[in-house]
């Protein structure tokens, strides 16, 4: 597909949870597009997606009984975060957070104010157009160490071995998307994975337990993916978060259910205490609830 085709919309349905869902639960991943009018595009861009409104995201929350979120700041927008900013406003700023995108030349200033509009973090996407670059790393870190803000990496794992050192010397938290996006064909010995695994154990990193349907090759159910979960839980409990990734960006075909999305927590931490660590306790931590 080119950047030109539109993606598909996220299902209107939501299966029920599965457990009863904990109070303060929060969704720590996901994305807001639009309005186009208000927010346009960058043109060099790896997807076109259509517009995904906060209203019906926080109507998805309430099916599920979520009532904290996570806006990432979406490629398609380049450094770019009005919409990311208007979108933790709309939601409510006593429970949303959110992760920016910033250039290399960016002031004090400028964060003080990406801060006091509920951004905690940076991410860098390696995977998509218009991500910031690796080369800053070091660089925005040392800025955004002062507002005790985590660097959110958007990278495929399986290449991690080549900038572990690097990661382990940043004055802050650093935080994996997607189980580290590599696809389980690998396997959970692979290298890569297991320096992942290696850098949560040491308390250098966290993992977010979302986009199992996008490292996953046996679909619906992605039970692949159920491993890779249960080892990063294992590494630590203390250092793991749930993110739908709502509204599924860069998808052409099999949409996922949200509903069925949170309810993969029932296979990956079969109990209350878990589940509740991964859901609330793991992210007020991390995002400063």
């Amino acid at each position: 597909m080119s950047e030109t085709d539109l993606c598909l919309p996220p299902l209107d349905q939501v299966d029920p949870a599965a457990f009863n869902v904990p109070s303060k639960s929060c969704d720590c991943h996901a994305h807001i597009f639009g309005p186009r009018k208000r927010f346009p595009l960058i043109f060099d861009r790896s997807y076109t997606p259509p517009e995904a409104s906060i209203r019906a995201y926080q109507n998805m929350h309430r099916k599920l009984g979520i009532t904290r979120a996570v806006i990432v700041q979406p490629s398609i927008y380049g450094n770019d975060n009005k919409a990311t900013l208007e979108a933790i406003k709309q939601y409510g700023e006593k429970n949303a957070r959110g992760i920016a995108v910033v250039p290399n030349n960016i002031s004090e200033r400028e964060l003080e104010m990406l801060h006091r509009g509920g951004i905690r973090g940076v991410r860098f996407n390696l995977l998509f157009k218009g991500g910031a670059k690796l080369k800053n790393l070091e660089h925005i870190a040392s800025k955004i160490v002062t507002f005790k803000w985590h660097v959110q990496l958007l990278v495929d794992v399986s290449e991690l071995q080549s900038i572990a050192n690097k990661l382990k010397k940043l004055p802050t938290e650093v935080v994996f998307d997607h189980m580290g996006h590599m696809p389980t064909t690998r396997g959970v010995g692979d290298v890569g994975f297991q320096t992942l695994i290696n850098l949560i154990k040491e308390g250098r990193a966290w993992a977010k337990l979302s986009g199992n349907y996008r490292i996953s090759t046996k679909r619906p159910l992605y039970k692949d993916a159920v491993a890779f979960a249960c080892a990063l839980i294992s590494a630590s409990n203390k250092r793991v978060v749930w993110g739908s990734d709502w509204p599924h960006p860069g998808l052409y075909d099999n949409m996922p259910n949200d509903g069925a999305l949170l309810n993969v927590l029932d296979d990956y931490a079969p109990s209350d205490t878990l589940r509740r660590a991964i859901l609330v306790d793991n992210p007020a931590r991390l995002y400063g609830f």
